[in-house]
């Protein structure tokens, strides 16, 4: 009998030591944050992404056991409670600020407002503002997702010094790619700088801006709504004006409406996708996401691509 209980005790010694070494439960909103996240957590845990391909974090409803994931999790990652606005039941319930990370409100991350439409003058709402009008598709600026990287270190490490460690090290490897990714696109880029386009809807700037590129106008207000057939017929007119080269469509919705802006016209029709929706999910997502905007944005505003 002893010997057989010997090695059952030692098997439950190491399920004991692996439960320890287990780091914490952490819960990620979107892809492009996930990757963020998960390259933090590389050796230590894989963080779990709510948001599946084509879903929107607009209209994104749970289910129960996402519910109960995000209510169970130690730490929490989301853009802003007024882009996820489908997690606010569920962060209701986590009283300890640690255990929820925002990335809007992070140091180092910078939050900008809403620019006037090219066409109309109403602002491009793309459904994702709070009361102040804020835009915040901040991931696209590089700058911004050095600030989450570190920030995320820094609260894991908090939150479990065993592996504090291990998290630095990887953020501070994350960086050093993130600064060479960004460099690498500035060059791809520059020969494009200027060069007008219209996207399907505003949800580019914090790229636009960090890399000198030139939007003229947007295709709807609202990603949700279909444009009306007065807006669509001044943002040919402005087309046609401007010589925008290129008009984007997105995966997520109904590419006719790109299409027939374009028929007659010598603009090119390209497409731009903000939320990797056919990436695998991962550590090197947030890479191929602004490795994919960068290659289709230079495709479709160069002659050549």
């Amino acid at each position: 009998m002893r010997t057989l209980l010997a090695p059952l005790g030692a098997a439950l010694l190491l399920l004991a030591g692996t439960a320890q070494a287990a780091g914490p439960s952490v819960v990620v909103s979107i892809k492009p944050l996930h990757s963020l996240v998960a390259g933090v957590t590389q050796g230590v845990s894989e963080p779990e992404l709510l948001l599946a391909a084509g879903d929107s974090p607009h209209t994104y409803a749970m289910r129960p056991s996402e519910a109960r994931a995000v209510r169970g999790a130690d730490l929490i990652v989301h853009i802003s409670p007024h882009m996820e606005t489908f997690l606010e039941p569920a962060l209701a319930g986590h009283d300890d600020a640690r255990s929820v990370l925002t990335a809007a409100r992070l140091d180092g991350v910078e939050v900008i407002g809403p620019r006037q439409s090219h066409s109309s003058g109403h602002d491009t709402g793309s459904g994702h503002r709070d009361g102040h009008r804020r835009d915040y598709h901040l991931w696209l600026d590089p700058d911004n997702a050095q600030a989450i990287t570190t920030a995320v270190a820094e609260r894991l490490a908090a939150l479990d010094p065993e592996h504090a460690e291990t998290y630095r090290d990887n953020a501070e490897a994350q960086r050093a790619r993130i600064e060479a990714l960004d460099e690498r696109l500035r060059q791809r880029l520059e020969p494009v700088q200027g060069e007008p386009y219209v996207v399907f809807h505003d949800a580019y700037r914090y790229f636009e801006r960090h890399y000198g590129l030139e939007a003229v106008g947007a295709v709807t207000l609202n990603p949700h709504q279909p444009p009306g057939a007065g807006h669509l017929q001044e943002l040919r007119e402005r087309i046609r004006e401007l010589g925008a080269v290129c008009v984007f469509s997105e995966p997520q919705f109904e590419p006719a409406i790109v299409r027939s802006l374009v028929n007659g016209l010598d603009a090119r029709s390209g497409a731009l996708d903000p939320l990797g929706t056919d990436l695998e999910a991962g550590p090197d997502a947030y890479f191929k996401l602004l490795e994919g905007l960068a290659d289709s944005f230079r495709a479709c505003l160069l002659e050549t691509g």
